[in-house]
């Protein structure tokens, strides 16, 4: 059974999550935003974060594939599920649990942009250094975290732990 080490409490979650909702509305007041989570980890992340925006916004999402149930990308990004609404011209944000290479989301931004928005950002809970393999500017970026693979609060491993309302390292 492995063991869990918290790295982030939930009430520490909460309260950057609320500084960048209103950030983020600060930063958009008067404009309409197309928030796009990364599912499936970003769900519950993208959950609170909207709860905490005061403009207009529409919400979408989108699934790529890169880790299966292994604790590392095999490097090989797989879009399963694409933008189902409109996002030419308008004002996107990719949403995002953890950025780790950066592989996945440069293929999603790449993707993202070819659907000609206005503009696009990034805003992502984690921002995780220690193996990234592309250089990749976060907009928005809640926690810097150590290395390690973390669970919890949408992170999975093989699709467990995303239950837990806090952030923890999976030790083997």
């Amino acid at each position: 059974m492995p063991d869990l080490v918290p790295v982030l409490r939930k009430d520490e979650i909460q309260r950057i999550v609320g500084e960048m909702g209103q950030k983020i509305s600060s930063d958009y007041q008067g404009r309409e935003l197309i928030l796009i989570g990364i599912l499936n980890g970003a769900f519950i992340f993208l959950s609170d974060l909207i709860r905490q925006l005061t403009i207009p916004v529409k919400v979408d999402f989108i699934r790529a594939a890169s880790y299966g149930s292994d604790t590392s990308t095999s490097g090989k990004i797989q879009l399963t599920k694409g933008i189902e609404i409109d996002i030419r011209d308008k004002d996107v944000m990719v949403v995002e649990d953890i950025v780790d290479t950066g592989l996945t989301l440069n293929h999603i931004l790449d993707y993202v942009k070819s659907l000609g928005p206005h503009s696009v950002r990034v805003c992502a809970l984690l921002d995780k250094t220690e193996r990234r393999q592309t250089s990749i500017a976060l907009d928005y970026a809640g926690f810097k975290v150590p290395e390690g693979f973390l669970v919890g609060y949408g992170l999975d491993y093989a699709e467990d732990y995303r239950n837990l309302p806090a952030i923890y390292h999976l030790q083997p």
